[in-house]
């Protein structure tokens, strides 16, 4: 009996010696990710700080490094994930509701997910080969010969470029590509968490599946889907390669639609439908251009410009999670 009472007695010591050496080696790791990025950090602010001012935020590029600015990229930016969203959210939610709540368990049903969990992992330089094909020459159908569809409303007329070229609504498209595995997934797991009494209980009072589902299993797995989609902005947002490939432009002295202030929207509304069909240039792609440039003064520059692109990425997802949580504390279950 003695005997046994000491093997338990050294295996429960080794389980904890095993225990705490486990616990040494997460908190290491976490701590390594953590100085790394502080460092990383640093160098940055180090290197940026000195050349961030309201000239650099207000001002296009310029070959003088003193002179470039980055108002061009920020501008294209901010239309290129802001149509992003607009595209990706209601194409990638409502794809997870059928998928979730209407689709039967079939072969195709498990194909289809088989292809997403698949797409969520494919490089992204894939999906700008995509977008050059499909979007940028549309198959090479009008071969060389654009045309252009113009849409009259009221107050302004729609006119869409075919193919599309190298435009902000190009370059959208195929970053909604990239994007909508990751939606979808993340859609369907928050769709999944919700519990299936509320579902029950819903049925049982007499409301119907579309019902059930916009009253109680969306807003309950709102948080969830605002989750996914704030990762895949996150993404999206500092993607190069899918934009390199579309052709967007390293050097422009304009924004999108000529728009850099509400004003100029006022004064002429026919610029907010031209933006989408104008090129354009992006955050990640001034940066690259300054970091590939010989001269010193340009890492600064590249410097300056990536605090930029943290603080915009900052500012979008603290948005994003001050919506969810808004949304989080309205479930009482």
């Amino acid at each position: 009996m003695r005997h046994l009472d000491q093997v338990f007695t050294s295996n429960l010591a080794a389980r904890h010696r095993l225990g705490r050496v486990f616990h040494i080696i997460c908190m290491l790791s976490t701590w390594f990710g953590v100085v790394v990025l502080t460092v990383l950090l640093a160098g940055v602010l180090w290197q940026g700080a000195g050349w961030l001012n309201w000239n650099f935020l207000f001002s296009f590029d310029s070959r003088h490094p003193e002179q470039a600015g980055i108002l061009a990229g920020l501008w294209g930016s901010l239309w290129l994930i802001l149509i992003t969203v607009l595209i990706s959210v209601p194409i990638g939610v409502g794809a997870a509701l059928y998928l979730e709540e209407y689709a039967p368990n079939n072969f195709l049903t498990r194909l289809i997910q088989v292809n997403l969990s698949n797409l969520a992992g494919v490089p992204s330089i894939v999906y700008g080969i995509l977008g050059l094909t499909v979007f940028v020459r549309m198959f090479g159908l009008f071969q060389g010969q654009s045309k252009i569809i113009e849409i009259p409303l009221s107050v302004v007329t729609i006119r869409i470029p075919l193919p599309l070229g190298n435009s902000v609504l190009s370059a959208a498209l195929t970053l909604s590509l990239l994007i909508l595995p990751m939606v979808i997934v993340a859609a369907q797991e928050a769709l999944r968490a919700v519990p299936s009494s509320i579902r029950t209980a819903s049925y049982a009072l007499g409301a119907t599946r579309w019902q059930t589902l916009r009253h109680q299993v969306l807003p309950a797995s709102l948080p969830g889907i605002l989750t996914g989609v704030i990762l895949s902005i996150s993404r999206a947002i500092g993607e190069t390669a899918p934009l390199v490939m579309i052709g967007a432009l390293t050097y422009i002295a304009l924004t999108p639609g000529d728009i850099t202030s509400p004003m100029d929207v006022v004064h002429n509304p026919q610029s907010i439908v031209d933006a989408p069909f104008d090129r354009f240039t992006s955050l990640p792609i001034q940066i690259f251009n300054w970091v590939s440039l010989p001269e010193r003064e340009y890492q600064h520059v590249a410097a300056a410009g990536i605090i930029v692109l943290l603080v915009v990425l900052l500012v979008l997802n603290a948005t994003a999670i001050i919506i969810r949580n808004r949304f989080q504390k309205r479930n009482r279950w």
